[in-house]
């Protein structure tokens, strides 16, 4: 249970003060050992869920309605079942812990909940009178206390818009991986913002560089006057936001180099944002040697008759699948002179979909969106935009 939830609130309080069994995962809420009359009209005690819409720790009126159940299908007391609520009966997995049976819509006459006391306790009324009708004795507020403080969490707040979107399981397939960002110029920023809004164990942030004033034009967020008079590290800079956030970013001041590779050792997963091509081989090479799995993004820019063109790369290598970066040649070791990016810094928006990129693939890795062709190379040429998908497994 979130005591902090509970004491910060007042419908959440009252529900646990008069003596429901409360639970909060994440940011679901479950009270458990709610009676209902099972099919066979024996009585059985389930579990109404629903998700929780918060303002950092204050709870908002809900934002729905609807609810789920874990249990059997409720009856009334002559024996018919309450399919004036049922909207649903195939098993859903809201969460890792959380896997529902039924789903119920009951919406007041005002259309709406006044907060989550008002919305449980009517839910629980109306399977408890039916079970009540068979089995006096039957309560729902046992004074029983469920469970405890979850300090494992990364998050410094609920997730809630993966409750709110019912994939708070699907996003737990990453959860528990250390990852290493290389790079934190403007893609390796966009990288920082996408994967620190998942629950990974740990993001440890690689750059040498000081966040200067051209980094601000091409980096996530806005950054303040005094930000760009103070010089910092970028992975200090960029730390300190997004550990508003995730709790686990840990920056590392220092260029990966040939000297220090094995700072990249143990890491389950290695994003490598860097432009300057040489610095790649050996870190690439190492990661292959330690059996890291790793996607390398990239930009060719070029100036022409006043506009820009150019070509978005993204790479990936893991253990089943390398050869392509060495005999396809998807990733060069020699710099472009040509190449405009240095110069041209307002692109924040290749950057964003240069790191938009390299994270769905990560994402369909651990199996988190679906991989029809699975991919290991693809481009994105600007002024045609045509993505162009290559080096599919085999």
């Amino acid at each position: 249970m979130s005591h902090k939830l509970i004491n910060h609130n007042q419908d959440l309080r009252s529900l646990w003060e008069e003596g429901y069994e409360v639970e909060i995962k994440d940011a679901f809420l479950l009270v458990h050992h709610v009676p209902y009359l099972a099919p066979d009209q024996m009585l059985g005690y389930g579990t109404l869920v629903c998700n929780l819409d918060l303002a950092g720790d204050a709870t908002l009126r809900p934002g729905t309605h609807v609810a789920q159940f874990i249990g059997q299908t409720p009856h009334h007391a002559n024996g018919k079942a309450i399919d004036e609520i049922i909207i649903g009966n195939a098993p859903q997995r809201l969460h890792e812990d959380i896997t529902v049976n039924l789903t119920f819509s009951s919406k007041p006459a005002i259309g709406y909940y006044d907060d989550y006391f008002h919305k449980m306790v009517t839910y629980i009324n109306i399977l408890a009178s039916e079970a009540r009708c068979l089995y006096p004795q039957a309560n729902e507020q046992t004074y029983s206390v469920t469970g405890q403080d979850d300090e494992t969490t990364v998050f410094n707040y609920h997730d809630t818009n993966s409750a709110r979107g019912s994939f708070s399981a699907i996003s737990a397939k990453v959860k528990g991986l250390k990852i290493a960002i290389v790079g934190l110029g403007g893609t390796g920023g966009y990288l920082l913002d996408f994967v620190a809004k998942t629950p990974v164990a740990e993001i440890h942030l690689f750059d040498s560089d000081l966040f200067s004033q051209h980094n601000a034009f091409r980096a996530p967020g806005a950054a303040a006057v005094e930000e760009l008079v103070s010089r910092n590290a970028k992975v200090d800079y960029l730390a300190k936001i997004y550990s508003a956030m995730h709790k686990n970013i840990i920056p590392h001041g220092i260029a990966i180099t040939q000297e220090n590779l094995a700072e990249l050792g143990g890491f389950d997963f290695v994003f490598i944002a860097i432009d300057v091509s040489a610095a790649k081989e050996p870190i690439i090479v190492y990661l292959e040697q330690q059996g890291i799995s790793f996607i390398d993004v990239g930009m060719g820019i070029q100036l022409t008759a006043g506009q820009l063109i150019g070509v978005l790369r993204t790479t990936t290598s893991t253990p089943e699948c390398r050869a392509h970066v060495h005999e396809q040649g998807r990733i060069t070791f020699e710099d472009d002179n040509k190449n405009e990016y240095a110069s041209n810094i307002q692109i924040a928006e290749l950057n964003a979909m240069n790191a938009a990129m390299a994270v769905i693939k990560w994402k369909k890795l651990y199996g988190i969106y679906h991989d029809a062709e699975q991919e290991y190379h693809s481009t994105d040429t600007i002024n045609e935009s045509q993505l162009v998908n290559d080096d599919v497994k085999a």
